[in-house]
């Protein structure tokens, strides 16, 4: 059952590739007739466009009709919610923590005069 599942979805996965080839094929078995037919450029021969026109319009609204299968895809993803709160309200209050000392860098104030005595500028002659 599991190898079944696989090959179904490698098929579904590798189809979108195969529908370009198909597109590609279908030009090479009846080139003749997309260049006398279906070709934009059949009138004037010297371009020698041979139905590649007809290949690149067709090319282009397979990649187009692709990415918007893949744009509706990625909307219609569904969230998945891993996490839900039950707490409706919060509540503050107060711990009562106090500083009754006020902060001084003194100690540090060694630290900063050495930085500055490297930036005294040269002596000048």
């Amino acid at each position: 059952m599991r190898t079944i599942l696989v090959y179904i979805w490698l098929i579904t996965s590798i189809l979108p590739t195969f529908s370009q080839w198909g597109i590609i094929a279908y030009y090479q078995v009846n080139k003749d007739y997309i260049t006398k037919v279906l070709c934009e450029n059949r009138e004037r021969p010297q371009l020698q466009c041979n139905g590649k026109c007809y290949l690149a319009k067709k090319l282009k609204e397979q990649k187009e009709k692709q990415d918007q299968q893949t744009s509706e895809q990625i909307q219609n993803i569904p969230v998945l919610q891993l996490f839900s709160s039950t707490l409706s309200s919060f509540e503050f209050s107060s711990t009562g923590l106090k500083i009754n000392h006020k902060a001084t860098f003194l100690y540090l104030l060694p630290y900063y005069q050495a930085v500055l005595s490297i930036l005294v500028p040269p002596p000048c002659n």
